[in-house]
């Protein structure tokens, strides 16, 4: 049995580019960073970024287009496929990518504003509901469990 699986989820690089194939199907490309953070044996903390190139077809290509700019979070469910070509020295390349199967859009950042396709200048901003919460102590039988 094999299988061929990615999940990430990260944060767009750039503003993704849409391209429309010749036989009229739409096709996105992509940069996903994601972030390891670790703590070393000294116990100094650690970081490091890894960059991945997504490709999405067709619905989902134009909805990434949409809803999506720089900085956007957003969780793939893809297959790795590397494909080779010639540049134009002749030399062989070879590049990996993520072949977007599924995705699910992150929460809109605070910094990204409105929608990438809408026009209008103000923000959209959601107010956070406050909590009030008691500063009494809590007894085990008042738990419902």
């Amino acid at each position: 049995m094999n299988l061929n699986k990615v999940f990430i989820l990260g944060r767009l690089t750039a503003d993704p580019q849409l391209r429309t194939t010749t036989g009229g199907q739409s096709v996105i490309s992509f940069s996903i960073a994601t972030n390891r953070v670790w703590t070393n044996k000294s116990g100094a903390k650690q970081e490091e970024a890894e960059y991945h190139n997504v490709v999405a077809w067709g619905r989902q290509a134009e909805i990434i287009n949409q809803f999506l700019t720089k900085g956007s979070s957003i969780l793939i469910e893809g297959r790795l496929r590397t494909r080779t070509w010639q540049d134009q020295q002749g030399q062989n390349r070879k590049t990996t990518e993520i072949i977007c199967e599924r995705m699910q859009l992150g929460p809109k950042s605070s910094s990204a504003g409105a929608f990438k396709n809408d026009q209008s200048t103000q923000s959209v901003k959601e107010e956070m509901p406050e909590i009030d919460i008691n500063e009494e102590e809590i007894k085990p039988e008042d738990l419902p469990f």
